[in-house]
């Protein structure tokens, strides 16, 4: 599901991209479809946004798969690409200058970002990027994800790509913290294995959903 402000999604002005709002959104976007409960994924920082969708909605969370989502802001690795690039006088950029940017937001080393995910960055809008990425910093900044999971009564799996070059893979232990929760690091992967690495890590959450799914039928 493309976030507002991401992908097809509207990118309009003003302040509506607090990580609590697009859980808000998704939420009713689910009812819209008559969904009323759903195993959520998310990736990076739309695992925020999948955590505060289990924290304000938990009847509809069945459990909760995280992909390389930094804990706390401790786990955040400075540095790498040019952050010049994110200003209103340098948007859109050019590819090359996006690959420079993304490198360590998105793959590992010597990765291939696909051409599809660049032309997705530029569409959005520098207020729709920047607003976004400060809303994820004060979520973030304000509780750290264990913390706050701790509070939510469905089934955790991490997922973690050992070379991720934007969060800490080490970080990815204070997860354990949680009761109950699955820790899965791969080797080999950066900070997107759903990209990098896409068949296993399907193969990871299809039998991460098998799992909890028959766990609540013995209930």
């Amino acid at each position: 599901m493309d976030l507002l402000g991401f992908g097809q999604s509207d990118k309009p002005d003003g302040d509506v991209y607090q990580v609590t709002a697009q859980a808000d959104r998704i939420a009713e976007t689910l009812s819209k479809f008559s969904i009323a409960e759903a195993v959520v994924v998310g990736h990076s920082s739309g695992g925020l946004v999948a955590t505060a969708l289990a924290e304000r909605h938990p009847e509809m969370v069945t459990a909760l798969a995280l992909i390389n989502t930094g804990p706390n802001p401790d786990a955040f690795i400075a540095g790498g690409g040019d952050s010049s690039l994110i200003s209103p006088d340098a948007w859109p950029p050019s590819d090359e200058q996006l690959r420079d940017l993304a490198r360590p937001a998105f793959s590992r080393s010597g990765f291939d970002i696909p051409q599809v995910l660049l032309d997705d960055v530029r569409r959005m809008t520098f207020h729709s990027l920047s607003a976004s990425m400060k809303a994820s910093n004060e979520y973030l900044r304000a509780r750290s994800i264990p913390d706050r999971l701790t509070d939510v009564n469905a089934p955790l799996f991490v997922i973690f790509g050992q070379e991720d070059r934007r969060w800490s893979s080490s970080s990815a232990e204070d997860y354990r913290r949680i009761a109950g929760a699955a820790l899965t690091m791969l080797p080999g992967i950066g900070h997107s294995p759903n990209l990098e690495a896409p068949e296993s890590t399907a193969e990871l959450l299809s039998d991460f959903t098998n799992r909890t799914s028959q766990a609540q039928l013995r209930e």
